[in-house]
């Protein structure tokens, strides 16, 4: 694989893990407000897991980018960092509003 083709499969990789991401931490809006447990459980071990893939990702991603055009290179990662933002937004109100209310 050349360094291009392993650019673009990792730009994948880092939207869809961003993806997962929120979505998990989304799934936790489903659920009512309930005490934490002793243990995290599977979504937050899956969103997790999620973020390290998506930073060694981002490794990847910025050792094989093109930085004769740098606006070029980065802005792939505009959406996935998007999904991000919302995904830890979302993840910080769940955790201290949304179940400090059910207190």
């Amino acid at each position: 694989m050349t360094p291009q083709q392993i650019n673009r499969l990792s730009v994948r990789v880092i939207i869809v893990l961003s993806l997962l991401a929120l979505l998990t931490v989304l799934s936790g809006y489903t659920h009512p407000p309930h005490p934490p447990e002793t243990d995290e459980g599977t979504a937050a071990h899956i969103f997790q897991l999620s973020i390290v893939a998506v930073a060694f990702s981002i490794l990847v991603f910025l050792t094989t980018a093109d930085w004769k055009q740098p606006l070029r290179s980065v802005r792939p990662l505009t959406f996935p960092a998007a999904a991000l933002a919302l995904a830890f937004g979302a993840l910080y109100y769940l955790e201290h509003f949304r179940f400090a209310a059910a207190h």
